[in-house]
C-alpha cells in the first residue's frame, strides 16, 4: 500500500488492513516507521468523520470514581461536604469553577471536560414551587 492521506472509506479500510499487517513490525524498522505514519493518517482521519464528543461532566466524573475506585467521601476535599458531594453527583447543583480547579489539580482530570454544560436536575422544592 503506498501512503497517502486516506479520503474515502475505502482508503480507510485498507489502511487499517495495512495497520493490521505492520502491527507486530520490529521497533526501529521501516515496517515499524510505516505502522507510525498510518496511524497518524487513521488518527486524522477519524478524527474527522468519527468524531468523538466529550463526555457529561458528572458522567465522566461517575466513570473516573469507579475507575479508580473512589468513594463519595473521597470527593470532598474537592467537592464539599457529604450534602454537596451528594447534590453535585445527583445534578442539583452545578459543579463550580473552584471545584472544577480542585478536582482537575488534586484527581488530574481535564478542566475541559469538567467545565462543559451539563443538565442539572429540579430539586424537589424547585418541582413544588413549580
Amino acid at each position: 500500500m503506498e501512503l497517502k492521506l486516506i479520503r474515502t472509506k475505502k482508503d480507510y479500510r485498507a489502511a487499517l488492513a495495512e495497520v493490521d499487517r505492520l502491527w507486530d513490525a520490529p521497533a526501529k524498522s521501516t515496517a515499524a516507521d510505516r505502522l507510525d505514519v498510518l496511524t497518524l493518517l487513521i488518527e486524522q482521519y477519524e478524527r474527522e468523520h468519527y468524531p468523538v464528543p466529550d463526555p457529561d461532566p458528572i458522567d465522566f466524573l461517575g466513570h473516573v470514581m469507579e475507575a479508580r475506585s473512589l468513594t463519595r467521601k473521597d470527593l470532598e476535599p474537592y467537592i464539599g461536604p457529604r450534602g454537596r458531594v451528594s447534590d453535585i453527583l445527583n445534578r442539583t447543583r452545578p459543579l463550580t469553577l473552584e471545584m472544577i480547579r480542585k478536582l482537575a489539580d488534586g484527581l488530574k482530570l481535564p478542566a475541559e471536560v469538567l467545565i462543559r454544560p451539563y443538565p442539572l436536575r429540579q430539586s424537589e422544592q424547585e418541582m413544588a414551587l413549580a
